[in-house]
């Protein structure tokens, strides 16, 4: 199975000596932006105690980069076709990791907040153009590229991680790691910049005439059906990412050190699952991969919830890792190839309904959590499973999915 042509996309063929360096540069996208990410997120605890906020205080902040990011994957899609995505992606790639320096320079929680804004304006930008820019690679070298991607964002992500836990171990300033980091990153961007596509692979020839800029543009009942599927995805990452800890210490009597194992374990699996997942995806179709993926998180969401110690639910959590690893890149795959409206507006309108499943699904989770349960709670999350499994159809392409 390859991934489906559009043909109103010009058609361009790069050399087979430098296709390899095409695909290289959309994953490095992803890349920086796991790296950019999870370097933020890991030094919170340290903006924390510079600022001297409450838990309150940090929770608003922290609401402030997803809510600019939805804001700014609103009018990212009219950019792209404008402009086309290596452009944005190039220009937002180089932005983001240097908006980490806003960050530490911050001197007053005020300040920060601002930079917060912006650091969300510019990941909502580069979220949905290097989507957009890896669906554009998919059609012209007619070779599915989506999961490696994301497995270069899982990547980034672990491995900036476990450079933020070895600042945190030798004591390097907030500010001399961001900087470090965001030059680094920065660096990283503008080389691979250099070797995307050419704006004109999904730059629409006419945009005012073809992109409709109206709110409505892009909200067509497919996408809400695919975005209900991604968000479904999102909202069980958000749940093994918040609260897989708390269960294993408070259900499974397992130590600090322990309960870290079960993310750890998810995302280990979760990286492996998608540096596969492209082959299976062209050897299988992704209807059939949606829904034996699926049917493996599923089983793994079983394990955790029966698992009668931690030992078998920290399994179940990698099995989980597993199954979710090519979902969403599936999901985004289908929702690129084949939009009336442009992949790029499609893809817009996509993201701000999945992300929203990661912004506002843990905070659903510890609200029912408190109800019935986290046990009970994840076992809930299997109709979440359900669904998508069901709907597994969407995600084929339209010929097939018309038959």
């Amino acid at each position: 199975m390859t991934a489906p042509e559009d043909t109103s996309t010009p058609e361009l063929d790069p050399e087979p000596r430098t296709a390899g360096l095409t695909r290289l540069a959309a994953m490095s996208a992803f890349l920086i932006v796991g790296l950019a990410y999870a370097t933020f997120l890991i030094r919170v605890p340290t903006l924390k105690l510079e600022h001297g906020l409450s838990d309150g205080q940090l929770g608003l902040l922290l609401v402030v980069p997803s809510v600019c990011a939805l804001i700014s994957m609103q009018v990212t899609g009219a950019l792209v076709a404008r402009f086309g995505s290596a452009p944005i992606a190039r220009i937002t790639g180089v932005a983001l990791p240097l908006s980490l320096i806003g960050i530490a320079l911050a001197a007053d929680p005020m300040q920060l907040a601002v930079a917060l804004v912006a650091f969300g304006l510019i990941d909502g930008l580069l979220d949905v153009s290097m989507n957009s820019h890896a669906i554009a690679v998919e059609r012209t070298l007619k070779r599915a590229v989506m999961n490696r991607c994301h497995a270069a964002w899982s990547i980034g992500a672990l491995g900036a991680a476990l450079l933020g836990g070895l600042t945190l171990q030798v004591e390097i300033s907030l500010m001399a790691h961001f900087a470090w980091v965001g030059v680094g990153v920065a660096a990283l961007a503008l080389v691979t910049g250099f070797w995307m596509l050419p704006a004109g692979a999904d730059q629409e020839p006419e945009p005012d005439k073809k992109i409709r800029m109206r709110w409505r543009a892009g909200w067509t009942p497919r996408v809400l059906l695919l975005g209900a599927m991604g968000a479904s995805v999102l909202i069980l990452e958000g749940a093994v990412g918040s609260w897989s800890g708390v269960l294993l210490i408070d259900d499974r009597g397992a130590t600090l050190a322990v309960a870290s194992l079960g993310y750890i374990l998810f995302n280990i699996c979760q990286v492996g699952g998608r540096l596969v997942g492209d082959r299976l995806h062209e050897k299988y179709g992704a209807p059939p991969l949606v829904r034996v993926s699926g049917a493996v998180a599923l089983a793994g969401l079983l394990l955790v919830v029966v698992g009668p110690n931690a030992a078998v639910t920290i399994v179940g959590f990698g099995v989980v890792g597993v199954g979710l690893s090519v979902l969403l890149p599936l999901i985004f795959s289908a929702v690129g190839h084949g939009s009336s409206d442009g992949a790029a507006m499609a893809l817009s309108r996509f993201t701000t309904l999945t992300y929203s499943g990661l912004l506002f699904g843990p905070v659903l989770i510890g609200w029912i959590a408190d109800a019935v349960g986290k046990v009970t709670t994840f076992a809930g999350l299997l109709l979440l499973l359900t669904v998508v499994i069901f709907y597994a159809r969407a995600t084929a392409p339209a010929d097939l999915r018309d038959a």
